[in-house]
């Protein structure tokens, strides 16, 4: 007569809390790297006595449904914008517009606040929603 055993063991590894743990360091991780800035190197920086002309400028250009004109936040009239631009962009060589016009608005107005950077030169970048 064979004897048998009703039950065989079969090894197992548990690893239902993997995930638990897998999931804990991932986030770890993640915000630990957002926190971290490798590239940043402290430097004691010599210091001048006399400022010198900035080569580049951006402002940001916004046009609103009622055709309101905005520099920075600050309200300008559209024929007054020309004469704030040459102001603003003096003694700047890259300038630089950061152009931000409202949906609703015909693609005239778009154009004529193009010209008006195109005359002096400046760079316009049109800002848009995801």
């Amino acid at each position: 007569m064979k004897i048998r055993r009703k039950s065989r063991f079969a090894p197992e590894v548990f690893t239902h809390s993997l995930n638990d743990i897998m999931f804990f360091l991932l986030l770890f991780f993640l915000i630990i790297s957002t926190m971290s800035n490798p590239n940043v190197i402290k430097l004691m920086l010599p210091k001048a006595s006399a400022t010198q002309q900035m080569y580049k400028k951006q402002i940001t250009l916004s046009v609103d449904e009622n055709k309101g004109y905005f520099i920075d936040k600050e309200p300008i009239p559209f024929d007054r914008l020309e004469a704030e631009l040459q102001r603003i962009f003096a003694n700047v060589e890259e300038r630089t517009v950061v152009l931000r016009v409202d949906k609703n608005l015909a693609v005239q107005d778009l154009v004529d606040v193009l010209e008006l950077g195109a005359k002096q030169d400046i760079k316009m970048v049109m800002a848009t929603a995801k």
